[in-house]
C-alpha cells in the first residue's frame, strides 16, 4: 500500500492503460510510416529491378515490428482488464469492424512477407533475386495501407461506444 492506495488495484491500472495505449497509438504511427516506406520501395524495385531489393528491407522490418507491437497491445488491452471490459469489445460492432480490417492486413501480408523472406535469403547468399512479382505486391501494399489509415476510424467509433449490441 502507498498513501492507503494498493498499487495493484487502484495505482497501476491507469498507468498500465495509459502506457498499453500509447504503444498501441505508437505502433499505428510506425507502421503507417513503415507500410507507406515499403510501398515506394517495392514501386522502385517493379521499375529497377534487383539494384533496388535491398530498399524495401528495412521498412519491411518495421512494418513487422509495428505488427507484433499492434497485437501485443491490442491483446493486452482487450484481456487484460486495464481499461474497457471484455464485453465492451465483443459486443461492440465497430470492434469486429476493426479487427475485420486488421485480419484482412494480416492476410494480404502473406504474400509480401514470404516474398521478401525469399528476397533477404537471396540476398544473403549471393542469389538472383526474380523481381517479378513486385508490381503485384506493390498493390498489395496499397491495400495495407488504406486498411491501415481506416482502422482508426473504426477504433475510435468504438471507443466511443458508438455500436454496442443489446
Amino acid at each position: 500500500m502507498v498513501g492507503g492506495l494498493s498499487l495493484c488495484g487502484w495505482y497501476a491500472p491507469p498507468v498500465l492503460a495509459a502506457f498499453l495505449s500509447a504503444l498501441h497509438v505508437l505502433s499505428l504511427g510506425i507502421g503507417l510510416g513503415a507500410v507507406f516506406a515499403r510501398g515506394r520501395a517495392l514501386r522502385a524495385i517493379a521499375v529497377q529491378g534487383q539494384s533496388a531489393v535491398r530498399s524495401a528491407f528495412l521498412p519491411d522490418s518495421l512494418w513487422g515490428i509495428a505488427a507484433l507491437l499492434w497485437i501485443l497491445t491490442g491483446l493486452g488491452r482487450l484481456f487484460g482488464g486495464v481499461e474497457k471490459s471484455l464485453d465492451f469489445y465483443l459486443y461492440n460492432g465497430f470492434f469486429w469492424v476493426k479487427m475485420g480490417m486488421f485480419a484482412s492486413v494480416f492476410a494480404l501480408e502473406v504474400v509480401p512477407m514470404l516474398t521478401l523472406i525469399r528476397w533477404r535469403a537471396a540476398v544473403r547468399t549471393g542469389r538472383a533475386v526474380d523481381t517479378s512479382s513486385a508490381p503485384l505486391l506493390a498493390r498489395i501494399n496499397t491495400m495495407e495501407l488504406v486498411l491501415v489509415v481506416l482502422i482508426p476510424f473504426a477504433a475510435a467509433a468504438m471507443a466511443r461506444g458508438l455500436w454496442l449490441f443489446a
